[in-house]
């Protein structure tokens, strides 16, 4: 009985994830009419609106924390956690994208999260550095935020898989696409 409650739940949240996603004002009975469950089945498991959208917030935290977890960043190497917390957030970003943004540090939701997930990258990213993963004089504040912005671009791209997307968004945060040619650390270099 408690394994057909917990289905029942993941599928009010997974179809509450893609009605919310295409309509943010959308009721209770369109989230039970997606779910394909009754719409008092769904008042019972979630007595609101707000009830549903912080279990939906709770859920895609929880997943996205498991999914930095299960890449073991404090002991993996940085060049293997790196990729794999990569593959790993897109997986979770292409799931749960509405949820998601309700958890970020401006939505409200759960920011615990949120902040464990950037001490834990900050920390990663040190470690690449002090391997040699990423230059010494590299800014790593900044090294974060492209690689936020990476992972944010790829998940909203779904013509690759998340492996695939994973190895760009690495490469890229390592290589660029540039060739380094013509610069200075002030600057371009004019001749």
């Amino acid at each position: 009985m408690r394994s057909d409650a917990e289905r029942t739940v993941r599928t009010i949240l997974e179809a509450a994830e893609r009605v919310f996603a295409e309509d943010p004002a959308a009721s209770m009975e369109q989230i039970a009419e997606a779910a394909g469950v009754a719409r008092t089945t769904v008042h019972r498991r979630f007595a609101s609106r707000e009830a549903l959208l912080e279990a939906l917030s709770a859920v895609a935290a929880r997943e996205f924390d498991a999914a930095v977890d299960a890449a073991h960043p404090e002991t993996t190497p940085p060049l293997v956690a790196l990729y794999q917390i990569t593959v790993n957030v897109l997986r979770v970003k292409r799931q749960w994208p509405y949820a998601l943004d309700l958890i970020g540090p401006d939505g409200g939701g759960p920011a615990y999260a949120h902040a464990d997930v950037e001490r834990r990258c900050d920390h990663l990213l040190r470690r690449a550095q002090e391997s040699g993963v990423l230059r010494a004089d590299a800014d790593l504040a900044w090294a974060k935020w492209i690689f936020y912005a990476l992972i944010g671009v790829a998940a909203r791209m779904r013509e690759c898989e998340p492996d695939a997307a994973a190895t760009r968004v690495v490469d890229m945060l390592l290589c660029g696409v540039g060739t380094g040619q013509g610069l200075t650390r002030t600057g371009p270099e004019i001749s």
